[in-house]
């Protein structure tokens, strides 16, 4: 227990350019106090103390904003920055060293019963605000930019952005996991492209007029 606790401190400490100390993080960080409760009601769900474990987890939203559900399962050195607003349903996997912003929802599409939420790679970051919402899975080492919605499976080592969430980025190579901002757009990459197009048909017309 006091391992997992010394980790998940080191790890918001490494994360968090504004922790200043232990002391700070291990009393005053929302994130940090949702996840152990997290752990002493995924404890009592596991035993089935079901009524406990949800007791546990809706006392974790009131004092924090961030709602996990006791049966979701969460890896190591999860680290939630802020968390206001973040919710993470019954079925969410969440593999080791992922970070979320505040705002962010994993959640499902409807009221089917079985595997109807995300699971989450290792190494992933999800932006501020971003929605992953189905029972599909996000790859190792992929950013999930500021507001996104995802609604489909994303490959590993990617960076997805927009609504819906599109690919824009597969090279096998990571984007800052703090860079929530420098993430390429495609609609703006698409207007612009289009505007150039324009610009092409123009001076064509232009062209033809000066010939005739």
């Amino acid at each position: 227990m006091f391992k997992t606790l010394k980790e998940d401190i080191a790890c918001v400490r490494e994360r968090d350019p504004a922790a200043r100390s232990t002391l700070e993080v291990l009393f005053l960080y929302p994130g940090l106090r949702a996840l152990r409760m997290y752990r002493k009601a995924h404890w009592c769900y596991e035993h089935r103390l079901f009524f406990l474990a949800r007791y546990i987890s809706q006392r974790a939203a009131a004092k924090t904003g961030i709602e996990i559900h006791p049966a979701a399962q969460i890896g190591k050195r999860f680290f939630i920055d802020h968390g206001t607003g973040v919710v993470i349903g019954e079925t969410t996997v969440i593999g080791d060293n992922v970070t979320i912003y505040q705002g962010v929802t994993l959640g499902g599409t409807g009221k089917h019963t079985g595997k109807r939420h995300p699971t989450i790679g290792n190494n992933v970051m999800i932006g501020s605000g971003a929605k992953v919402l189905g029972p599909f899975k996000v790859g190792d080492n992929t950013n999930i930019a500021a507001g996104a919605v995802v609604l489909n499976e994303i490959p590993p080592n990617c960076t997805a952005v927009g609504v819906p969430a599109r690919v824009v980025r597969r090279d096998g190579q990571r984007v800052d996991e703090l860079d929530q901002i420098h993430i390429p757009d495609p609609v703006s990459q698409q207007l612009c492209y289009l505007q150039h197009q324009i610009d092409e048909l123009k001076k064509t017309m232009e062209e033809g007029k000066k010939e005739q």
